[in-house]
């Protein structure tokens, strides 16, 4: 099975509480590569690089309502990795 790219867009209460944090322990459990970002209206921005399966659990964990904060959409993009990360970052 090939790698993905997996672009979600998290709104809701998800800045200074820990979300980056948990969504990083999470990727990094299920062997993705990428970043979790705050945007400056409020939003993350999670980029998950891996395998198509551990991306659709992330988003899964995304919105299953056991992240910190409160998530009250999320919307997601996919395509190819771009292969420009190692590890996992907060941004």
């Amino acid at each position: 099975m090939s790698d993905v790219r997996m672009t979600a867009w998290v709104r809701g209460r998800v800045q200074g509480v820990g979300f980056r944090w948990s969504v990083r322990a999470r990727a990094l459990e299920l062997g993705l590569v990428g970043a979790a970002t705050n945007l400056s209206d409020g939003r993350v921005e999670v980029v998950a690089e891996g395998a198509r399966e551990a991306c659709e659990q992330l988003l899964g964990y995304l919105r299953s309502g056991e992240t910190p904060g409160r998530v009250d959409s999320v919307v997601e993009r996919w395509g190819k990795p771009g292969g420009s990360f190692s590890g996992f970052a907060e941004r």
